[in-house]
C-alpha cells in the first residue's frame, strides 16, 4: 500500500512500496484526470517530461487504460526538450514515442513536439507560439489568476540536484516571469541545449505531479517537500507550488526514505 500524506503548501506526498506499485497509482491518477478533463472541456492537455518518468507510465499501455481512456481527446506537450534531432538518443520525444506514444491510439497531429531544426531560442519562441494558438482556441485552458496556460496535467521527474524540466539550481532561467517557453544553452547535464516551460507555467497547471525514485534522489526529495532549516539551499523543485492547481509527489520507498513521514511507512 502507498503512504499518503499531505503537506501544508508541498502538495499530497504518495510513497509506495514497489515502482510496480507507483506504476500503477500514476496510471489511475492519470486515466482519473483524462476522463474528468475531457467531461469538462473536452480535452486533456498533458506535459511530459522524459528520463525514467516514460517507462513508469506504461502501464498505460495495457488494459484497462488502452480501452477505456478516451486517446483521442489528448493532446501531447513537453514540459522540457534537448534540442537534438527528434531520432537522437537524448531526444525527449524519442524515448515517449518509442515506449509510449506509437503504443497509443492518439491522435498524431495531437502530438507537439520541437521544431528541431532550430536554434534552441528559435525552437522555444515557435512552441511558445504553438501553446498560444491551442490556448486561444482552448485546447490549453487557460489560467483564472494569470495569462498563462493552464495545462490539465503536468508530468515531471526530478533530478539528485532538485532540478524539474530543464530548470537547474542557480540557474538563471529560474528568474524568467514573462516567457511561457524558455531556453538555455549552459545546461549542467548533457546536452547542453535545451527548452524548458518556465515556473509561472507549471505553477499555472490545474494539476502537477513529479515523480521520484531511487536512493540517490532521496535527499533532493527530503529537501523539496519537508519542512526545512531556513539555511538549506532553495531547489528548483521546491519553487513548484501550483497557484489554484494540485501538486502530487509519486515516489517510491528509497526516495522517500528521508521524509519525516516515512517512519510511519516503514513499520
Amino acid at each position: 500500500m502507498a503512504l499518503l500524506e499531505s503537506k501544508k503548501d508541498r502538495g499530497e506526498v504518495r510513497i509506495h512500496e514497489s515502482l510496480e506499485e507507483l506504476s500503477t497509482d500514476l496510471a489511475d491518477y492519470i486515466a482519473e484526470l483524462s476522463e474528468a478533463s475531457v467531461k469538462e472541456r473536452g480535452f486533456f492537455a498533458i506535459a511530459l517530461s522524459g528520463g525514467s518518468l516514460i517507462s513508469l507510465m506504461r502501464n498505460l499501455c495495457g488494459a484497462p487504460y488502452n480501452k477505456t481512456v478516451d486517446w483521442s481527446k489528448w493532446y501531447i506537450f513537453w514540459a522540457d526538450e534537448r534540442v537534438v534531432a527528434k531520432n537522437h538518443v537524448d531526444s525527449n520525444y524519442k524515448l515517449a514515442k518509442d515506449h509510449l506514444l506509437s503504443k497509443l491510439p492518439i491522435v498524431p497531429s495531437h502530438v507537439h513536439s520541437i521544431n528541431d531544426s532550430l536554434t534552441a531560442e528559435e525552437a522555444a519562441n515557435e512552441y511558445e507560439f504553438v501553446i498560444r494558438q491551442l490556448v486561444r482556441t482552448r485546447v490549453v485552458n487557460v489560467s483564472d489568476v494569470s495569462d498563462c496556460p493552464k495545462f490539465d496535467l503536468i508530468l515531471l521527474g526530478m533530478g539528485p540536484d532538485g532540478h524539474v524540466a530543464s530548470l537547474f539550481p542557480n540557474h538563471s532561467v529560474l528568474e524568467e516571469k514573462n516567457e511561457w517557453v524558455t531556453f538555455i544553452t549552459t545546461s549542467p547535464k548533457p546536452p547542453p541545449e535545451r527548452i524548458t516551460l518556465t515556473l509561472p507555467v507549471i505553477n499555472s497547471a490545474a494539476n502537477v505531479a513529479v515523480v521520484v525514485t531511487g536512493i540517490g534522489k532521496a535527499e533532493a526529495a527530503r529537501l523539496v517537500i519537508d519542512d526545512v532549516e531556513p539555511e538549506c539551499p532553495v531547489l528548483p523543485a521546491r519553487m513548484i507550488e501550483p497557484a489554484v492547481g494540485k501538486l502530487v509527489w509519486f515516489l517510491d520507498n528509497q526516495a522517500g526514505s528521508k521524509l519525516k513521514c516515512f517512519s510511519q511507512f516503514s513499520k
